[in-house]
């Protein structure tokens, strides 16, 4: 019995300071690395976001920007921090569901990332340059039928999002269109308005201005419904293509091995802040949905996102590196 009360007793004295750093958690400043420039949808939802749990924790939400490989950099970065809840990421759908089916990346999403919380949804809009004589989707599909191969997609890289809604859109609509790709969502609009391009999908946020300025041309929101920012461009479904939905979304990681505790502690801090009225209204004048769910849901939804669009890669044949 003495044996077994002094192996409990140091199995304490082990114990005892990784659950006080749990249950104090936190006590310094965290790190939120974001994998792409400053300006975007992940930059907008880490700072309104960071500066919501800054308010709540009392302690400053540090933002990083670590860009390149499409986000593949920044979410490696957060996979091979400490696992301590000090350093967390908001990272977007491509470099957990579709990088890591198409090319080698640096870290395994099941083994390496705790998901946390999906922190937003966004919904992707078709757009063509001013010179397509396309005017709905039922003119843009007509148009591609009668010139395969002629007309061609933008995107902001291979392996994005808008790459995978490209060939998701060649597929239920049963055109051929070519696929050409850019580094970045700047480049690929520039070329749009420069009428180089003839058609892209991209984030809500990001097409808005050319938008509501006249200089591209809306042919469907890739939702469910409606976007109140664009309300009078039909969604997919209305348009006969319900199964063309669209939605890019961000989420919140932390690296494996962070302890339960502390990502339950940091998913309670980011679910609270996203239901914050003044958090909901930024991200909703930008386009942004405020989703917020628990880590579990969160790895069950990276799991179902991951299914579909492997899927949409091999029936597409779109070629890959690994």
């Amino acid at each position: 019995m003495r044996i077994a009360r002094t192996l409990i007793a140091g199995l304490s004295l082990l114990l005892s300071p990784a659950l006080a750093a749990a249950q104090d958690f936190p006590t310094k400043p965290i790190k939120m690395i974001v994998p792409f420039p400053p300006g975007g949808p992940n930059d907008i939802i880490a700072r309104v976001v960071g500066q919501r749990m800054t308010e709540l924790t009392k302690q400053p939400i540090i933002i990083e920007n670590r860009s390149g490989q499409a986000g593949v950099l920044g979410t490696d970065a957060v996979a091979k921090a400490a696992p301590d809840g000090y350093t967390i990421g908001i990272v977007s759908a491509s470099a957990l569901v579709i990088n890591p089916f198409m090319e080698r990346v640096p870290y395994d999403v099941v083994k390496d990332i705790a998901p946390v919380t999906l922190t937003v949804t966004v919904p992707e809009m078709l757009v063509v340059a001013s010179n397509v004589p396309a005017g709905n989707m039922a003119e843009l599909i007509a148009l591609a039928k009668a010139q395969p191969g002629k007309l061609n997609f933008a995107s902001a890289g291979i392996g994005g999002l808008p790459h995978l809604a490209g060939e998701l859109f060649k597929l239920t609509a049963k055109i051929d269109i070519v696929h050409v790709p850019y580094r970045g969502a700047a480049p690929a609009i520039n070329d749009l308005l420069g009428q180089q391009v003839e058609m892209t999908f991209l984030d809500l946020p990001v097409i808005l201005p050319q938008i509501k300025a006249g200089t591209l041309r809306p042919i469907a929101l890739g939702a469910r419904t409606r976007s109140p920012l664009a309300p009078d461009v039909p969604t997919t479904a209305e348009v006969g293509m319900p199964d063309l939905l669209i939605e890019n979304w961000y989420g919140m990681i932390a690296p494996a091995r962070t302890p339960e505790k502390i990502v339950a502690t940091l998913n309670r801090l980011a679910n609270e802040a996203m239901a914050d009225p003044g958090v909901k209204e930024k991200l909703a004048d930008q386009g942004l949905i405020v989703a917020g769910d628990t880590p579990e849901q969160f790895r069950s939804f990276i799991e179902a996102e991951t299914r579909k669009w492997a899927d949409v890669i091999k029936n597409a044949g779109v070629e890959t590196t690994k």
